[in-house]
């Protein structure tokens, strides 16, 4: 009864990722009624009809709309399934991207790359191209991982108080040095970094949705494959042990793959904080602690979540527009103050 009713949420979910993508395909400052977005999309099926009647609306869909939810759909979903796997081998709720560090650790070599990339990663950019970006917040997110796990773990368990205590120093840190790059930017490279610190989907082109979807599609796959692991991990690591999971390879495994999305992620869309905590936790709190619902349903979640807020931000305040972090803030501060009063609460008891 309960596997029957995670596979009828997983297709609510599905359905709720449709709804949430035709609603932000049509609405905007240009709007494209579902009988236009139906025959421009079959106009765009058959190349020989050559009606123009649509074309405004046709040039906004192709090359903006589009793109975007893609965009959209791909980092809400990575970082979905990132902060639910992060959660998973940090035994925690409260391990998020954002929150400890690693976010800002992916956009600190970021934005060394805007600013110095010509020096520092010149063979890089020549090597990789305009993946370049992309590979190197992927470095800065795996060192920052890497550090937050050697310091924050002992014998299987996560000490919270240092966990947090680490990402306020990385965070720090990493906003220190991202200023004193801003110090030494231009013009060109300002607008640029200020992205990175509010974060925004407003750069999306095809370009840049086919950049970051192997990158997501990696980690995405990759993770939904530990469900199993995770739910052992749940039971502590000596109880994994007897069940057979390699810890230091599964751990390791799950590292670079978080480490892998949330740097493509950073890369193109810049921080989006606290929607890696909320997804997870809204999902155990109202369905199941599962890992093999939790990860491919976070993905669906975070995603859907994500492209709504992208809709909200681009449409508040028109013709201006909402950076995106600025709501997802808004959401998750809320979320993880209640965690942190839960946690409190359940020690005193």
């Amino acid at each position: 009864m309960i596997e029957k009713y995670k596979k009828v949420f997983i297709i609510s979910l599905l359905l709720f990722l449709f709804s949430s993508c035709t609603l932000s395909i049509c609405v905007g400052a240009i709007e494209i009624p579902l009988e236009s977005l139906g025959k421009i999309i079959l106009k765009q099926l058959d190349s020989g009809n050559s009606e123009t009647i649509y074309n405004q609306q046709e040039a906004v869909l192709m090359a903006i709309r589009i793109p975007r939810v893609l965009l959209g759909v791909l980092v809400g979903g990575t970082l979905g399934i990132s902060g639910c796997a992060i959660q998973g081998i940090f035994r925690n709720p409260l391990a998020e991207p954002g929150l400890i560090g690693i976010s800002s650790g992916a956009s600190l070599f970021a934005v060394m790359f805007i600013v110095i990339g010509n020096t520092l990663f010149k063979g890089l950019t020549l090597f990789l191209g305009y993946y370049a970006l992309a590979v190197v917040a992927f470095i800065g997110a795996l060192l920052t991982t890497s550090l937050l796990y050697k310091f924050s773990v002992r014998n299987g368990k996560t000490d919270i108080t240092t966990l947090l205590l680490i990402g306020i120093a990385i965070n720090a840190l990493a906003g220190a040095l991202i200023g004193l790059m801003t110090f030494t930017a231009n013009d060109e490279q300002l607008r640029t970094i200020t992205f990175w610190n509010l974060g925004s989907l407003g750069g999306a082109n095809w370009k840049s949705v086919i950049t970051i979807l192997p990158f997501a599609l990696i980690s995405m796959f990759g993770l939904m494959y530990f469900g199993k692991s995770l739910n052992a991990m749940t039971l502590g690591e000596s109880q994994a042990q007897h069940l057979g999971i390699n810890l230091q390879k599964t751990k390791r495994s799950i590292v670079i793959l978080c480490a892998i999305g949330v740097g493509a992620c950073v890369a193109l869309s810049g921080i989006i904080g606290f929607l890696a905590l909320l997804v997870p936790h809204l999902l155990r709190m109202g369905v199941s602690a599962d890992h093999k619902f939790l990860l491919p349903a976070s993905i669906l979640l975070g995603a859907s979540l994500l492209v709504l807020a992208d809709l909200i931000a681009r449409t508040i305040v028109i013709p201006a527009e909402l950076p995106i972090g600025i709501l997802t803030a808004f959401m998750g501060v809320p979320m993880f103050i209640a965690i942190i009063l839960k946690s409190t609460k359940e020690r005193r008891m």
